[in-house]
């Protein structure tokens, strides 16, 4: 902490972010590992269902603006325990509803606290730590997340076999609401910032911004939706091999993470954010046509991997904004990201009943797409520090 240089005010809101983030990627990563096995093997949906529900999924990201009307209730920090809470919710309740209709309900329960939690994380990370701090703490914070999940991977790598998928998802959830809980009688809040404007920002100058959020939340849906859908039903990942899988991607996280923070200051988001889209491209190529179990795994540890580099949208913002937009900006960005997240996995849904090829290409298309805008970042930079 001594080589980041925090204020003690503000390593009062790194500790509180750093337990809300061990929360939310405990549920998360628990979700995860066993919702793709669940969907085939207990509730027996099919790939179009599945690119359903992933879209039911990104419904509360697309209303992430309504954080900003929730803030006349609740103050940030307080409305981020809650988030939590409501995920932790969401995940208990999944093995008890094994439809299609019953995961679609308890996946957008677990989705608003997920998606509601973020964007306040976002927030609050840009508001309370400088621009150098910025991108070592958001690298810090997802190194810690990697933890989170090698841990929650071990635990079901080695009890999978002996519990249902309701006891898992129960305990998983109990677990989420207690940590959300424990932050409430937390404040780690300062008098001293810029009072956040709570009302939807939409300003001309942070155009590239958008731009981004937009076509880095098209091109990360089709990966999320589809590419454990792909090691499962192609493939036939199990349950064990999808858990020992997030391990090995999250151990690798882990040590490199903090590494992507101080490239973003090094090298700056321009350089940091071409590296992740030129290599996505082949990323999603490879997941197109290869037949090998052991390179569309490879894939997917490199397609998390580029994954962490997206904070460098957020640290470019930081760099161009207002300070009192940071909070309605972020859920505006929260909800532009979700524009196309809701859109197309219905669309590679579609898409992967004619052949599951397409929905990677169109990956490799949109990553293609993002990669030309992502070379405006340097001159937006100069021109807005320059005002």
């Amino acid at each position: 902490m001594q080589k980041i240089g925090f204020s003690k005010e503000s390593l009062k809101m790194y500790i509180f972010l750093l337990l809300l983030t061990l929360a939310a990627y405990s549920g998360l990563q628990g979700w995860r590992t066993l919702f793709n096995n669940f969907a085939v093997e207990v509730a027996n949906l099919n790939g179009f269902q599945i690119g359903i529900i992933q879209s039911v999924r990104e419904i509360p990201g697309f209303l992430a603006l309504l954080v900003i009307y929730l803030l006349f209730i609740f103050s940030e920090h307080r409305l981020a325990s809650i988030s939590i809470i409501i995920l932790g919710i969401g995940i208990a309740l999944t093995g008890f509803l094994p439809t299609f209709y019953g995961v679609i309900l308890t996946t957008l329960i677990m989705s608003f606290g997920f998606h509601y939690y973020e964007t306040l994380n976002q927030s609050l990370t840009l508001q309370y730590f400088s621009t150098s701090e910025s991108p070592l703490v958001f690298a810090k914070l997802r190194s810690i997340a990697a933890l989170t999940n090698i841990f929650i991977g071990i635990i079901l790598f080695f009890v999978a076999k002996y519990f249902s998928y309701k006891n898992l998802f129960l305990t998983i959830g109990v677990f989420i609401i207690f940590l959300g809980s424990i932050t409430l009688f937390i404040d780690p809040s300062r008098k001293d910032l810029p009072v956040q404007r709570k009302k939807m920002i939409f300003r001309k100058k942070y155009w590239l911004f958008y731009t981004l959020t937009l076509f880095a939340g098209a091109r990360r849906q089709i990966f999320v939706a589809f590419s454990v859908f792909l090691l499962v039903k192609k493939f036939h990942f199990s349950v064990v091999e999808i858990s020992a899988l997030f391990v090995i991607n999250n151990l690798i996280n882990y040590f490199l993470n903090p590494l992507i923070g101080k490239a973003i200051n090094k090298f700056g988001e321009r350089k940091v954010l071409s590296l992740e889209y030129f290599s996505l491209i082949f990323i999603f190529i490879t997941y197109a046509y290869s037949n090998s179990k052991i390179i569309v795994g490879l894939m997917y540890i490199l397609d998390h991997i580029f994954f962490n580099f997206a904070i460098a949208i957020r640290t470019f913002f930081q760099k161009i904004a207002d300070p009192k937009d940071i909070a309605p900006s972020m859920a505006v960005g929260f909800t532009i990201n979700h524009i196309a997240a809701v859109i197309f996995p219905v669309i590679g849904g579609i898409l992967w009943s004619i052949s599951y090829k397409i929905s990677f290409l169109m990956g490799a298309f949109l990553s293609l797409t993002t990669l030309i805008f992502a070379q405006f970042i340097d001159y937006e930079i100069k021109k807005h520090q320059s005002n």
